[in-house]
């Protein structure tokens, strides 16, 4: 995210999700971002990304065989998917093998000096034992998480911040809960209270909220291996595709009850002031049951730190006459980005 006169711009958030999820994954820092001493620049593979995300928006709305044959033939849409996936190939080949080529691991990432280059990648290798680098394997993984760290997580921090700056009452408890749980005076003093975050209770439901609201997965869909009966008792034969809309589930009366299309971070806090655990059937913002993400304890840690860290310093106020409105994609983005006033904040 970027803190600028025009405001906070939703490509800059999916940049710094992007350096974030590389680092954490590959031990890999592709600064997206600009510092003091860059400008903005193109980076050809989170660019390839994007294009990525297109293509698998269009496989959704057109016939299997019909994209399938442009990928044949290479025109479209699949064309610019065929260009993208080489580039995130060499990018992903390049970081695998700095990673575990022993010579490479010397030379690049560290010195004698230097602290043990840990990641992700890495340590899925350690403990599943694998005695020789399987790269098709582990670029596949990288793929997979390196889209979900990236993408879901730029697009549900702009909703967030967005319900956020537009009810004060819900920023002002959100400040007094991080007062009364960090010592805020302290150098380094989010990064060495990082335990602490489960005592955020309201700024969990705050979070938990904004996802129902604005899940970045805005619709799935699922395809039945064999004939079964749907719980509303509708019958569905093998190979059957049936599409649901996360979006609007999370807004549903008879789900959410009366007050389902407000911003209510009350409604997973118990009497008790403790977080109401709700069943992944009903929240699924993160799919559910056994097919629920593996990354979701992750994800909430890196949007509360982010969340704590801009709110704690800087007040926002969105532009007035700015349209706010998703886009059409596999991810729910802003259409328009956020732009936003910021205001560095007195504490």
């Amino acid at each position: 995210m970027s803190l600028s006169s025009s405001g906070l711009s939703l490509p800059t958030s999916k940049r710094f999700t992007f350096d974030n999820i590389c680092t954490i994954m590959l031990a890999f820092d592709p600064n997206c971002l600009p510092n003091k001493f860059t400008e903005f620049q193109e980076v050809a593979f989170e660019k390839a990304f994007n294009k990525m995300e297109d293509a698998i928006l269009y496989r959704h709305f057109v016939p299997r065989s019909l994209w399938k044959l442009q990928k044949w033939l290479r025109i479209g849409s699949e064309k610019h998917s065929i260009v993208s996936q080489q580039i995130i190939d060499k990018f992903l080949h390049e970081c695998i093998s700095s990673n575990f080529d022993e010579q490479h691991s010397r030379v690049i990432n560290c010195t004698q000096e230097d602290e043990p280059n840990i990641n992700m990648l890495k340590a899925l290798v350690e403990e599943s034992g694998m005695e020789q680098i399987d790269y098709k394997f582990l670029r596949d993984t990288a793929i997979n998480l390196l889209t979900a760290g990236r993408n879901t997580i730029s697009a549900g921090l702009s909703w967030f911040f967005w319900l956020v700056s537009t009810h004060p009452k819900v920023e002002i408890k959100i400040l007094e809960e991080i007062r009364a749980n960090f010592n805020a005076n302290e150098e380094n003093w989010l990064i060495s209270e990082v335990k602490n975050l489960n005592k955020l209770v309201y700024l969990h439901g705050a979070i938990c909220e904004a996802l129902r609201l604005f899940p970045p997965v805005p619709f799935e869909h699922k395809c039945a291996i064999k004939s079964d009966i749907l719980p509303s008792g509708d019958c569905i034969g093998p190979n059957t595709m049936i599409y649901y809309s996360l979006y609007s589930m999370g807004r549903m009366e008879q789900i959410w009850g009366k007050d389902c299309l407000e911003f209510k971070p009350e409604k997973w806090i118990s009497e008790k002031r403790s977080n109401i655990q709700i069943p992944s059937y009903k929240f699924i913002a993160f799919n559910a049951g056994p097919r629920s993400c593996l990354g979701k304890n992750l994800s909430f840690i890196q949007m509360k730190i982010v969340a704590i860290a801009l709110l704690w310093n800087f007040h926002f106020q969105v532009v007035e006459g700015h349209s706010v409105c998703p886009s059409v994609s596999v991810i729910l983005h802003m259409k328009h980005g956020l732009k936003v006033h910021v205001t560095k904040r007195s504490n």
